[in-house]
């Protein structure tokens, strides 16, 4: 039986309009990011070294750390040689006998530990001045900001290179001057953020409920300068992995037992012109690649969270 016109249209007045689908900020933020394939790749490549330095212990053949594992015989062996262990050295081995292999991939571990642990608590250590500088304002906020112009006036390979010289070798070394680096970054990017938001009504009605500083700092103009921050987040954790390779390769960094890097690329460096390059290419290529991949995402993110850079 067929149903009459008015009934068709009483039937979709009780339905109600259908409601349209709510998609929360991570998702927008997804879907905004995965529009650009290049950094989609970079993503990719970025979890694919994270992963291989993760399980690095059970996908190597050898463990560098362990002295006792490294034949002498073994030093300077070309790319598919056959170890005195017993296995093959796909990438060769380095002066002393380590597998290059096993080498980058624990070198990858220290590099990826340096990078995002000094990262995270520059950005904690920053976000709390800036944020304290912004709010209270005065003679504080001049202070801070001069020391913050210091700070970043000074090159960053000369500041980590007294601080390691002075505090010694080793991987928590290395993070104390990374961090003392880094966090005026963080500070100088947050305080700019948050002169705009302390001036804003939802500061002025938080002041009304007789909400503490603390409170209003932390709890309400802290999460909407977090997006500078993730940016900055990205993009000096690149740049701290170079530096530690740097410092590393200078012989500042980590002792010789703990082969980062940039202690392999030091190790192979006076044989760059002579027929044993891939001492030295192979870990300058990881290096380059997780460096790479990590600004294509940051520049990406940046991208996406102020859309008036996109290109």
């Amino acid at each position: 039986m067929s149903s009459s016109p008015g009934q068709s249209l009483s039937t979709a007045s009780t339905q109600g309009p259908v409601s349209a689908r709510v998609e929360t900020p991570f998702q927008r933020f997804a879907a905004a990011f995965l529009e650009d394939r290049v950094a989609v790749a970079g993503l990719a490549l970025l979890a694919f070294i994270i992963l291989l330095s993760l399980i690095a212990p059970w996908i190597t053949p050898q463990n560098p750390y362990d002295l006792t594992r490294v034949d002498l015989l073994d030093s300077r062996m070309p790319p598919g040689s056959q170890t005195m262990e017993g296995f093959t050295a796909w990438l060769g081995t380095d002066g002393v006998g380590r597998d290059l292999y096993s080498g980058i991939l624990y070198g990858l571990r220290i590099s990826l530990v340096v990078g995002v642990v000094s990262g995270l608590i520059a950005a904690t250590l920053g976000m709390s001045i800036g944020l304290i500088s912004a709010y209270v304002g005065g003679k504080l906020d001049t202070f801070i900001m001069r020391l913050v112009d210091l700070q970043l006036s000074l090159p960053s390979i000369l500041v980590a290179l007294i601080l390691v010289a002075a505090l010694g070798k080793g991987v928590d070394k290395i993070i104390i001057a990374l961090i003392v680096v880094q966090w005026a970054y963080y500070a100088r990017t947050v305080r700019g953020t948050a002169l705009v938001e302390r001036n804003k009504e939802y500061v002025d009605a938080a002041r009304a409920l007789g909400l503490s500083k603390s409170r209003i700092i932390f709890r309400h103009i802290l999460p909407n300068c977090l997006a500078p921050v993730i940016v900055v987040l990205t993009v000096q954790t690149a740049h701290a992995i170079s530096l530690e390779a740097t410092l590393s390769f200078l012989g500042v960094g980590l002792p010789q037992t703990e082969p980062s890097l940039g202690v392999l690329i030091a190790n192979g460096f006076q044989y760059m012109l002579s027929d044993r390059y891939w001492i030295s290419f192979f870990p300058g290529v990881a290096l380059l690649l997780t460096i790479v991949a990590i600004n294509l995402v940051g520049d990406r993110i940046r991208d996406v969270l102020n859309p008036r850079l996109e290109k």
